[in-house]
């Protein structure tokens, strides 16, 4: 249980807030109390975000995929055998 004791501005914002939001006192502490704890961990990293890193995503990738001009050889391969129907040149 928590009990406080505001003064005269801040218990005016507190209604108006609840006003506007529709809510209860309850309810809006409890949520400020989560959004500050959230704000405090530590950020995930996009790959953490998104699940992880792909287990097999280069598994059968030839070992001088890294030069550009082989990357886009391999990625122009990939797309007419995925799309035959287009030219790309």
């Amino acid at each position: 249980m928590l009990n406080i004791e505001l003064d005269q501005e801040t218990e005016a914002r507190l209604v108006e807030i609840l006003a506007r939001e529709k809510t209860t006192s309850d309810e809006l502490i409890k949520r400020l109390v989560k959004e500050r704890w959230l704000s405090l961990q530590p950020r995930q990293t996009i790959v953490e975000r998104l699940g992880g890193h792909p287990e097999h995503l280069l598994e059968d990738a030839p070992p001088d995929l890294s030069e550009r001009a082989n990357r886009k050889k391999a990625i122009a391969d990939y797309l007419k055998k995925r799309h035959p129907q287009y030219d790309l040149q």
